[in-house]
C-alpha cells in the first residue's frame, strides 16, 4: 500500500511534465506502478528520476523482506 501511495504522490507532483496526456480522473493503482516509474524516468528529468528510484527502493524492500 505504501508503494501505491508513493506512486500516486509522484504522479500528482509530476503530472504536468510526465503524465499530461492522462485523463484528469486517472488515479494510479498497484498495476500502474511500473508505468509510473517508466514515465518518471523518461520524462521527469532529475526530479522524476529521483522519485522513480524511491519507488524502486520500496519495491526492492518488499521483495527482500
Amino acid at each position: 500500500m505504501v508503494m501505491v501511495r508513493e506512486a500516486r504522490r509522484a504522479f500528482r507532483r509530476m503530472r504536468a511534465q510526465c503524465f499530461w496526456s492522462t485523463p484528469p480522473s486517472f488515479v494510479p493503482e498497484a498495476e500502474d506502478i511500473r508505468w509510473v516509474v517508466e514515465r518518471l524516468v523518461r520524462y521527469g528529468g532529475k526530479r522524476g528520476w529521483e522519485l522513480a528510484e524511491r519507488l524502486r527502493r520500496y519495491a526492492t524492500d518488499r521483495i527482500t523482506a
